[in-house]
């Protein structure tokens, strides 16, 4: 496909390294992607999109990660929270924002998290109190992908302290990047996926007008639950491609290395190794592609949707940190240093089963949903 022909072709490993070792975004690689149609193509055509569905989109990223797990997973971020705008946004809205992100001339940001909730988003430090035509923003939102390099960022606050519970009184703001009192610091030293930056955001009286507003006042909670379903999709793509992009070099390997005056490849420890890796990969593949599937389908209820992609997030990643961690197996001491992929994929894989919802997370709202009967189609 035309995606795994871009990726193969342009995400060298020399651009790779370059990327990491300066945990800089690939401004490069984006804007050709962005011309060919690759980034966000289930975005409607009249904001820069292909107009086809999240599944197309899923399997983009699976390609570009498969490729390589830095440069593909760092392209792929570079809408996130753009898909708010997408679903939500007044016409305006889209037609000003969106195109800046099919054409790649600028990324976006979606900032949820905080330093004290982490993954509890129904109570909210920052707020966004209104003042006459304008909100005014004040707190701070944590680990946030993008920060440093956004032009806007998707912002979910509290606009009615007196909301109960609190997550009825969310709302979220579009804030562009140079608004006075929004100031961002880059977090640097992560782990893994270094080619996509984070940073915090500090809001000290930051006013923006009211039409920066997305969707409904006090709605926004529950148009982040239709993101979160959006992004543990994106996720288990990002899971399923990693697992086999190191599938394919561990399977390559297998073949030339020899020991003992063989392959490795014929030895059944190495053949059980790589049947049990190919299986897993494909269960998950299966999970990913369903969930893309039935997003597009816009037949299910938000519930079923919400516990589908919570379980393909999940399994895709853990099955993504088995398999790398197996492929590192096969390649044995090599498999330990940089000069060879699977140490990056094993690196930036391990986020997988922290961001988009933790593991455990992800495993009460399955709960939930098979208490509930949500989980059945």
């Amino acid at each position: 496909m035309a995606a795994r022909d871009f990726a193969l072709k342009e995400f060298t490993k020399e651009r790779a390294l370059e990327c990491e070792l300066k945990e800089e975004f690939p401004w490069d690689l984006y804007r050709k992607a962005a011309k060919l149609g690759f980034i966000c193509p289930h975005f409607k055509e009249e904001y820069g999109g292909q107009g086809t569905g999240l599944l197309e989109t899923l399997l983009v990223h699976e390609e570009f990660v498969r490729a390589d797990a830095t440069l593909g997973q760092a392209l792929m971020s570079g809408p996130f929270g753009s898909d708010l705008i997408h679903e939500f946004g007044s016409e305006e809205q889209k037609k000003k924002y969106l195109p800046l992100i099919t054409r790649g001339e600028a990324v976006s940001s979606g900032a949820f998290t905080e330093p004290e909730h982490g993954s509890d988003l129904t109570s909210l430090s920052t707020t966004a109190l209104k003042d006459g035509d304008h909100y005014v923003i004040n707190g701070v939102k944590t680990f946030i992908s993008n920060a440093p390099i956004a032009s806007f960022y998707v912002v979910l606050c509290q606009t009615n302290p007196k909301a109960s519970p609190p997550y009825r009184g969310q709302s979220l703001f579009i804030v562009e990047r140079g608004v006075e009192g929004v100031d961002v610091t880059k977090i640097t030293g992560k782990m893994g996926q270094k080619g996509t930056p984070i940073g915090e955001i500090f809001f000290n009286n930051a006013r923006i007008p009211k039409e920066a507003l997305l969707g409904q006042e006090n709605r926004g909670f529950y148009y982040a639950l239709r993101f979160f379903t959006i992004g543990r999709a994106r996720a288990a793509s990002y899971g399923v491609g990693m697992a086999q992009g190191a599938f394919d070099r561990a399977l390559n390997y297998a073949k030339k290395r020899k020991q003992f005056g063989r392959p490795i490849i014929e030895f059944q420890a190495i053949q059980h190794k790589l049947a049990e890796m190919a299986v897993k990969i494909e269960a998950a593949r299966m999970l990913t592609y369903r969930v893309g599937w039935a997003i597009d389908q816009g037949k299910y209820a938000p519930q079923q949707l919400f516990v589908m992609a919570s379980m393909a997030k999940n399994y895709a990643a853990e099955v993504s940190n088995e398999v790398i961690d197996q492929a590192i197996q096969v390649f044995g001491g090599y498999g330990y240093i940089l000069e060879y992929d699977v140490e990056r994929y094993y690196r930036n894989a391990r986020v997988l089963r922290i961001y988009e919802g933790t593991s455990e997370v992800n495993n009460n709202v399955i709960a939930e949903g098979i208490s509930k009967g949500h989980y059945i189609l």
